[in-house]
């Protein structure tokens, strides 16, 4: 069965109508989606899935609390060291989803250190994403990471070193 990886920035908290046509396409096609527990566009993706009575659906979390489960899904806890505080901690269940999936559709609003580097995450284990750049409304194949270098046309992240990510 085909996983799907949704992921996104904190600061998209609704769903453009492009990508509430892709998520339907997944939905159509039975895909399993993995999706994180973040406010913003996780809860946004939750929020459409669970409007859609989509069961296929695993909720990932670092550590032992979910901040949200919209539907009710099963719940994949990731174990992450005490230690860890903020982006650090929460980085862990990115790291996991990226594992287990097959395929990455990211929600970036060409800032969020957190969505591209899911993006990189997944482009470094041979996956491809699908990269929705909000500030265009417009969709990137992405499935090298030279690829995640020409984002957009602002230019983001031209000149900067994926690596840091």
């Amino acid at each position: 069965m085909t996983t799907v990886f949704l992921s996104g920035s904190r600061k998209i908290n609704q769903l453009d109508e492009a990508v509430t046509s892709r998520l339907s396409t997944i939905v159509e096609k039975e895909f399993h989606v993995i999706v994180g527990d973040a406010n913003g566009a996780d809860k946004a993706f939750q929020s459409y899935l669970a409007g859609m009575d989509y069961a296929n659906v695993t909720i990932f979390c670092s550590g032992s609390e979910c901040r949200n489960n919209m539907g009710q899904w099963n719940v994949k806890h990731v174990s992450v060291d005490a230690k860890l505080k903020g982006r650090d901690f929460y980085t862990q269940k990115d790291k996991a989803m990226a594992g287990e999936a097959d395929y990455g559709l990211v929600l970036w609003d060409g800032e969020s250190p957190g969505s591209i580097s899911n993006v990189i995450g997944m482009l470094k284990r041979s996956k491809r994403v699908v990269v929705y750049l909000s500030s265009e409304k417009q969709f990137y194949a992405v499935s090298h990471l030279d690829d995640a270098n020409k984002l957009g046309s602002s230019g983001k992240l031209v000149g900067k070193n994926i690596a840091n990510y």
